[in-house]
């Protein structure tokens, strides 16, 4: 048994070697941190296929840390589950859940169950993974802003669209890079001084946001980044930052947590707002 008793341990030494491990044992560390409900639920096989490697490469990863097998590793995950759910009744709950995610039979009213169970653990957990000091950095950031410019492509587009939609709302100057006809210099080109990068990117990392983040951080434009892992390219410059675990289901990720997150970044910047008029 591994002396890595607490998921806290485990997150820490996986961080802390990362860059020592195989290319192999680099996409399971980089699946294990980012994806803490596929570990607890879903079985190897699901976590190999998504992960891209060989089931048995999920044993070495284990081994490498000391664990009997890839399953013991499990085990970690679903203890840190049951600790953070408050109640007794609420364990029985989701030991329950735990039990039925392998017997439920795969059709439209059942796929809309496991997610929305799925969604509920993590929107549980979503308080504990966030800062508060970091959540009020970004809306002192946002709201000393002169101009609020949004890069979410692929999947964090309708993130980005939120967001603007929301920043709007609040009267705020706000502009998607969404590099429509081509113009991402363009767009680009309008960033000034005292303006806001709202950078949000979720696995695999679009080229244009990167880009975009390294170039404004050279320019010294104060950054807020929205990821889904601990080693995203866009955590680098971010002046204000928020890892979001969304729940995954038979490989498909919700986005059930990171809109809960612009939202209260919304409202709360809708409240300092409202402070400075009284």
């Amino acid at each position: 048994m591994s002396q890595l008793s607490s998921l806290a341990n485990l997150q820490e030494e996986i961080r802390e070697r990362y860059e020592s491990l195989s290319k192999r044992l680099k996409q399971v560390a980089k699946y294990v941190l980012d994806n803490e409900q596929s570990i607890i639920f879903d079985t190897v096989a699901t976590i190999a296929e998504q992960a891209e490697v060989p089931p048995s490469t999920l044993i070495r990863f284990a081994n490498a840390f000391g664990f009997n097998g890839f399953n013991e590793m499990k085990q970690i995950f679903r203890q840190n589950l049951f600790e953070n759910t408050p109640n007794y009744t609420e364990r029985l709950q989701v030991s329950k859940k735990l039990q039925d995610e392998t017997t439920d039979e795969e059709n439209a009213v059942n796929i809309l169950s496991v997610f929305s169970r799925a969604n509920s653990l993590a929107l549980q957990q979503l308080p504990s993974q966030i800062e508060l000091s970091e959540l009020q950095k970004a809306v002192e950031i946002l709201n000393q802003a002169n101009n609020i410019f949004i890069i979410g492509l692929k999947r964090s587009f309708s993130i980005a669209c939120y967001l603007d939609y929301a920043l709007h709302h609040l009267d705020c100057r706000s502009f998607i890079i969404n590099g429509l006809g081509g113009m991402f210099d363009e767009q680009l080109n309008q960033v000034r001084e005292n303006d806001v990068i709202v950078a949000i990117g979720f696995s695999p990392y679009a080229k244009e946001t990167l880009d975009i983040v390294n170039i404004t951080a050279q320019k010294g434009i104060k950054q807020v980044a929205i990821t889904d892992s601990q080693i995203s390219p866009l955590l680098a410059f971010s002046d204000a930052s928020f890892v979001i675990k969304e729940a995954q289901v038979k490989g498909f990720r919700s986005q059930c947590l990171t809109m809960t997150l612009v939202q209260t970044l919304a409202i709360a910047l809708g409240l300092e707002k409202e402070k400075a008029t009284k």
